[in-house]
């Protein structure tokens, strides 16, 4: 079987692969390796565009294409038919979680003021985590490992799925945590508009969908109270730039932002001037705990496949 890895040492980092597999090393830069009518699984290169996916279609022996990202909404059309879809969820979970916490914190406790200050010495009192309700909408595992990060700062979390499960396991592999809020676990949609004005921070965790695109329109940010914090680390269209603009520019709202639209934002876009708009270049996911994780489940992706097992993280099954 033949196999298209993004590293020159992959092999390395998964400790071999399981015999009768042959590796072809492509990153997605420069001319693709000859035996692309020969690739039976194909781990597609991590932040190359979608240069690297498009060659699918000249891969006639392609069962498994295995993506390093959560999001699949920009590859999944390009996928053949016949071939399998797998995402990298739980790859991305712990880093992108840091990233929202260090967002909530940076944002609420005034750190880029402290930045811009330039010797200034500017003492006022500053936001609490302490004591605030936090929503969470998109609990998938991104959510859940944000509320794990979240349960030694005493706010209050409160949850937001596509629809309303009972409890803690409904998601594979998350348990419950103590000081947890239970009151009726994880809400449906439905509920958005009652909790979005008991809010004061709303983290976006959802997967980009046809559902979740502008999500957050003028009448979702209307319904946060006012001094709210919006944190966005799931995907920019999921917000509204336009009616976010309207908010932020007023003052009425703050945001926090590793994700926008367009993408990646402009110099000169107006979202860059407001003091109380914190913006990070969709970094969520791209730390040291990446690699590791990421050829953890590439190794194990290799060995079911090798061995006829079903695969992980399936999102679109050949048909």
């Amino acid at each position: 079987m033949r196999v298209w890895l993004p590293y020159a040492d992959a092999v390395e980092l998964m400790g071999g692969v399981p015999e009768g597999i042959e590796v072809d090393v492509y990153d997605g830069s420069g001319d693709p390796p000859a035996s692309i009518d020969e690739v039976e699984l194909y781990v597609l290169p991590y932040l190359a565009g979608l240069a690297p996916a498009r060659l699918m279609s000249a891969m006639p022996s392609l069962r498994v294409a295995q993506t390093l990202t959560a999001g699949v909404d920009d590859v999944r059309p390009l996928v053949p038919a016949g071939v399998t879809l797998c995402n990298a969820r739980g790859v991305h979970d712990a880093s992108t979680a840091e990233l929202a916490v260090a967002l909530v914190l940076a944002s609420l406790r005034g750190i880029p003021d402290f930045v811009r200050a330039t010797g200034g010495w500017d003492g006022q009192r500053r936001d609490a985590l302490a004591d605030r309700t936090v929503l969470i909408v998109g609990y998938g595992s991104v959510g859940a490992a944000v509320e794990r990060r979240l349960s030694g700062f005493e706010c209050q979390v409160r949850r937001v799925a596509r629809t309303r499960r009972g409890g803690f396991d409904g998601i594979d592999g998350i348990d419950g945590i103590d000081g947890m809020d239970a009151d009726d676990a994880v809400h449906g949609i439905g509920a958005l508009d009652d909790l979005l004005p008991t809010a004061d921070v709303v983290i976006l965790t959802v997967p980009m969908t046809a559902q979740t695109r502008g999500l957050v329109d003028a009448a979702f940010l209307s319904r946060m109270p006012d001094g709210a914090l919006l944190v966005n680390v799931s995907r920019g269209p999921v917000v509204r730039t336009d009616a976010l603009l309207e908010e932020v520019a007023s003052g009425r709202l703050c945001a926090a932002l590793d994700v926008t639209d367009p993408e990646p934002l402009p110099p000169d876009h107006p979202l860059w001037s407001f003091p109380n708009v914190l913006i990070s270049p969709h970094v969520g996911g791209n730390t040291t705990a990446f690699l590791p994780r990421a050829m953890r489940l590439v190794a194990e992706q290799l060995r079911r496949h090798a061995e006829g097992e079903p695969l992980l993280n399936v999102i679109r099954d050949a048909y």
